[in-house]
C-alpha cells in the first residue's frame, strides 16, 4: 500500500526548523510579572507611579532570558528595596491585544502576566520599604474593594482574582483578561467587591456583663472536617457568620436567637452551642455574642425573612473566614477561642483547601463532609 501526503495535515508537521521557528516568533507575546502583597488587615499593597494616572501592583516586564519568578523578585528589590523569596504563583493571565489601549507604534501583541504571592507583610517588613528616586512616587495598603477605583479595570480584575485564589487555596488560577476561565463561588459572587465592614472591636472571653445590651448573636458552626459555615450575600459578595439580632419571640435567650437566625438565614441545624465570648462596641454599651457549635445538617436554602436574600453557603477554614472579614487585631483572640471550642467539640483541624459551596439538603453525620 502506498501512503501519500494528506493536504489536510497541519503545515507545522511539514515545516523546516527555520520556518517553524519563524512561525512561533510571529506569535510571540510580551511577558510580565507582578506580586500581590497584603498587610495583617488584608489590605493590598499598591504603588503610585509617575508615568500613568492609575496605580499598579509591584512588578514589571520580564527581561530576555529571565524567568517570571526571578523577574518578580528583581522588581521587588528595584521598586521597594525588599529582597523576598517568590516561590508561589497565584494567577496567570492571558491579556489579549484588543483589550489594552496602547499606542499603535507600540505594536502591543498581547501579554502573559504572572501574579505571584508576596505574602502578608508585618509592620517591621513594611518599615523596611525603600522607594527608588524615580518611577515609584508612593505606596499604600488599600481595601480590596477600592482596587477598581485605583487600578485600571483589567489590573483590578486580575488583582482581585489573584486575591480570591489566595484565599481559596486553589493554587495558580488561569485568567483571560483578568477573569478566571473556571470561576469558583468566590469569583461568581465577586467576593471582596464591596468594602468589608470595619469591626475592630475589643474581644472578651466569657459571658457579657449584665449591664450590656446584647444586640447580636453569631456562631462558628463546624462541619465534621473542621471547616465552618460562612454565608455570602449574593447582592454584595459580603461574608458573614450565621446569626443575627434578638427578637421578642426569643424571650431574652441568645441561644434561641441563634437557632432561629441560623434556620432563617442558612436553614442550618446545630448541636448545643458553646459560648466563646463577646465583642463590645466602643462606647461599651452593647455586646455581640459569639458561640460555636457542630452542624448536624442543612435544608435547602431559602430567602432570609429579614433581608429577602438567599445566601450562598460555603464551608471555609476559620482562617479563610478571617480573610473575608475586617475584624482587626482583636480577631486573633476570637480565632484562638474558636479553635479551643473546636477541640472541645472533638472536631479536627481543617486542612487547607478550596471553599465548598453547599446546596440542597445536606446531612453532617459520620462519613459526610
Amino acid at each position: 500500500m502506498t501512503i501519500t501526503p494528506n493536504s489536510a495535515v497541519p503545515p507545522g508537521t511539514l515545516m523546516s526548523d527555520e520556518a517553524y521557528g519563524a512561525l512561533r516568533a510571529a506569535a510571540a507575546l510580551w511577558v510580565g510579572a507582578s506580586v500581590l502583597i497584603t498587610n495583617s488587615l488584608g489590605k493590598v499593597l499598591i504603588q503610585h507611579v509617575d508615568y500613568r494616572d492609575t496605580c499598579l501592583l509591584p512588578g514589571g516586564a520580564v527581561d530576555k532570558g529571565e524567568s517570571p519568578a526571578h523577574a518578580a523578585a528583581r522588581e521587588l528589590v528595584e521598586e521597594l528595596g525588599i529582597d523576598a523569596p517568590i516561590d508561589r504563583g497565584l494567577a496567570v493571565d492571558w491579556v489579549s491585544a484588543d483589550t489594552v489601549d496602547t499606542p499603535a507604534v507600540m505594536r502591543f501583541p498581547g501579554e502573559i502576566l504572572h501574579v505571584f504571592d508576596g505574602g502578608t507583610w508585618d509592620d517591621e517588613r513594611i518599615a523596611e520599604i525603600r522607594l527608588p528616586p524615580h518611577e515609584i512616587t508612593g505606596i499604600e495598603f488599600t481595601e480590596p474593594a477600592r482596587l477598581p477605583d485605583l487600578l485600571s479595570p483589567a489590573d483590578a480584575r486580575r488583582a482581585l482574582s489573584a486575591l480570591r485564589a489566595r484565599i481559596n487555596a486553589t493554587g495558580t488560577v488561569l485568567l483571560e483578561n483578568g477573569r478566571p476561565i473556571a470561576p469558583g463561588v468566590l469569583d461568581r459572587l465577586a467576593v471582596l467587591r464591596t468594602v468589608r465592614p470595619h469591626h475592630h472591636l475589643p474581644w472578651h472571653q466569657g459571658p457579657a456583663p449584665r449591664e450590656l445590651t446584647v444586640t447580636q448573636v453569631w456562631a462558628w458552626l463546624f462541619a465534621p472536617d473542621g471547616r465552618v459555615l460562612i454565608l455570602l450575600d449574593p447582592g454584595t459578595g459580603s461574608a458573614v457568620l450565621p446569626g443575627g439580632k434578638p427578637e421578642e419571640q426569643d424571650r431574652g435567650d441568645p441561644v434561641s436567637t441563634l437557632r432561629r437566625e441560623a434556620d432563617e438565614e442558612a436553614a442550618a441545624r446545630l448541636t448545643s452551642p458553646l459560648l466563646l465570648g463577646h465583642v463590645t462596641d466602643l462606647p461599651g454599651r452593647r455586646a455581640y455574642l459569639r458561640y460555636a457549635a457542630a452542624l448536624t445538617g442543612l435544608a435547602p436554602a431559602r430567602p432570609d425573612p429579614a433581608t429577602g436574600h438567599t445566601y450562598a453557603r460555603i464551608l471555609a477554614t476559620p482562617e479563610q473566614a478571617m480573610d473575608l472579614f475586617d475584624w482587626g487585631p482583636p480577631a486573633a483572640g476570637q480565632l484562638a477561642a474558636v479553635h479551643r471550642a473546636r477541640r472541645q467539640l472533638g472536631i479536627p483541624v481543617a486542612a487547607p483547601q478550596p471553599v465548598t459551596e453547599l446546596t440542597g439538603d445536606i446531612g453532617f453525620g459520620p462519613g459526610r463532609i
